[in-house]
C-alpha cells in the first residue's frame, strides 16, 4: 500500500492531460498504424527539420557552445546571451521595451504554467482567503486543469456562440458573463486557443487588458501556437504584450517538442519571482533548446521559419482538413469552429445522442484517436450539455490519413443520428 499525501493523491489522480499523453505515446511509438488525430505533437516539416539539424550541428561544432550545452548548468533565469538576443529581436520587431530582465526560460510551457498559476492563484498571502485564475472563456487548454495546488483554482466564463456560414461557428468572449473581482489572481487565455483554434481579436485582447489592469492582476497569454513564434495564426492580428502581460512562448510547435523549452516574458519583478520558484522546482532549464534557439537567432531564422515555413504549412493542412471533414460530415448536425490558428479542428455535434467520451471510446476501438471535448471545459460552475457534444482533432498527419479518419468518424456518427 502506498500512503500518499493530499498533494500526492491530487497529482496522481486521473487527469485528461495524462490520458492525452498516454494515447500520444501509444499512437506514435507503440501502435503507429493508429490514425492519430489526438494530441498536440507538431508535424514533421522537412524544411524545419533541416534548419534545426543545422542549428544543432553548429552548436556541437563550436567547442565553447558544445561545452555550454553539454557540460554546464543554465543560469537560473537562462543564458544571458540568449536572453539579450531575444529581447533585442522582440524590441526591434514590435517596439516592446525589453531587456534580459524581462525574460526567463523554463523546461517547457507546461512547467512554466505550474509556477505561474501557483504564484498568482491559491491561498492569498496578504488579505487572506483564496484567489482563482480566471479564464475569459471555456473551452480552454486541458493541460491547465490539474496544475493548481489549491482546489478549484480555475473559473471560466461560458462564451457566446456566433454561427457562421458553411457550417462554421466561433466562440466569443461574453464580457457580460466575465466576473473579475478581489478574489481574482490573474486572467489567462491561450491565443490561438487550444482546443478550438480560436484567435481572440485585438479588441477582445484590449478589453481583457483593461479589465486586468483595473483589478491590478496580470493577463497571462499562452502563445504556444501563436505570435511571434511559431506563428500558427491565420488571422491578421497583432502580438500582445505590455508591462501587465505575462506572455508564455514555446519552441515545441516550431518543431522542438522534445527539447522542452519555454519562455516567459513579463516585467522584471514577475520574472524574478518566477525564476526563484522555477529554480526551487527545476534547479535549471535544459540546454538543448536554448542552444538551438541561439543558433536560429544568430542566423535570423527564428521568425523567418515561423512566417515563411511553419505558418504556410499549417494553413495548407488546415484548409485540406476542413474540406475533408466538411465533405464527410455533410448532412449531419455538425459544426466546426472557424479554424483561425493552432493545429486542430474543433467539431460540435449538436444534440449528440451519446457523451463525447463514449464516441471517443468507439473511435479508438476502430483505430482512430481523437480527444473528447469535455476535458476542455474547466472552470465552469454549471453543467453545460454543449461540453459533451464536442471533440478535438488534429490535422498534423498526412491528408490521406486524415481522410481515413474522417470517413470512420462520419460512419460512427451517422449510426448515432440514424
Amino acid at each position: 500500500m502506498v500512503r500518499l499525501s493530499r498533494f500526492g493523491e491530487k497529482i496522481t489522480a486521473e487527469a485528461g492531460i495524462v490520458t492525452l499523453m498516454e494515447d500520444l505515446g501509444d499512437a506514435l511509438r507503440v501502435n503507429p498504424d493508429m490514425i492519430f488525430m489526438g494530441g498536440g505533437n507538431p508535424a514533421a516539416i522537412p524544411a524545419v527539420e533541416i534548419a534545426l539539424h543545422a542549428a544543432l550541428q553548429g552548436a556541437l561544432e563550436d567547442p565553447l557552445l558544445r561545452q555550454q550545452m553539454l557540460g554546464v548548468y543554465q543560469p537560473p533565469q537562462g543564458e544571458a546571451g540568449l536572453l539579450d538576443d531575444l529581447a533585442s529581436l522582440l524590441s526591434r520587431e514590435y517596439g516592446w521595451p525589453l531587456t534580459r530582465d524581462n525574460i526567463a526560460l523554463a523546461n517547457g510551457s507546461q512547467s512554466a504554467f505550474f509556477v505561474l498559476f501557483n504564484l498568482f492563484g491559491g491561498e492569498a498571502g496578504d488579505a487572506g482567503g483564496t484567489r482563482h485564475i480566471q479564464l475569459p472563456l471555456a473551452p480552454e487548454y486541458l493541460g491547465y486543469a490539474d496544475l493548481g495546488l489549491a482546489p478549484n483554482l480555475f473559473r471560466a466564463a461560458r462564451p457566446s456562440i456566433e454561427m457562421l456560414p458553411d457550417r462554421l461557428f466561433k466562440y466569443r468572449v461574453n464580457f457580460d458573463q466575465l466576473q473579475i473581482d478581489e478574489s481574482t489572481g490573474a486572467l489567462c487565455l491561450s491565443r490561438p486557443t487550444n482546443p478550438t483554434g480560436n484567435v481572440l481579436t485585438d479588441d477582445e485582447m484590449a478589453r481583457l487588458d483593461q479589465l486586468a489592469r483595473a483589478q491590478e492582476v496580470p493577463l497571462i497569454v499562452d502563445g504556444a501556437y501563436g505570435l511571434p513564434f511559431p506563428n500558427i495564426v491565420f488571422e491578421a492580428v497583432r502580438p500582445h504584450w505590455n508591462d501587465n502581460t505575462i506572455l508564455v512562448l514555446s519552441l515545441s510547435k516550431l518543431g522542438l517538442p522534445g527539447a522542452r523549452t519555454g519562455l516567459v516574458i513579463a516585467r522584471p519583478e514577475i520574472i524574478q519571482a518566477f525564476t526563484r520558484a522555477n529554480t526551487v522546482l527545476n534547479l535549471a532549464s535544459g540546454n538543448f533548446g536554448p542552444a538551438i534557439a541561439r543558433q536560429l537567432l544568430a542566423n535570423g531564422q527564428l521568425l523567418g521559419l515561423s512566417r515563411e515555413v511553419v505558418q504556410p504549412f499549417y494553413r495548407m493542412r488546415m484548409e485540406q482538413a476542413l474540406n475533408i471533414f466538411q465533405r464527410h460530415l455533410e448532412g449531419l448536425p455538425c459544426f466546426i469552429h472557424k479554424p483561425e490558428g493552432a493545429i486542430f479542428l474543433w467539431l460540435w455535434f449538436k444534440g449528440l445522442p451519446i457523451p463525447c467520451q463514449q464516441l471517443y471510446e468507439t473511435l479508438k476501438e476502430r483505430g482512430v484517436l481523437v480527444v473528447p471535448g469535455h476535458h476542455f471545459f474547466l472552470g465552469l460552475e454549471d453543467e453545460w450539455a454543449h461540453s459533451h457534444e464536442c471533440i478535438r482533432v488534429t490535422y498534423c498527419q498526412d491528408p490521406a490519413r486524415i481522410e481515413q479518419g474522417a470517413k470512420i468518424l462520419a460512419e460512427e456518427v451517422r449510426k448515432l443520428y440514424a
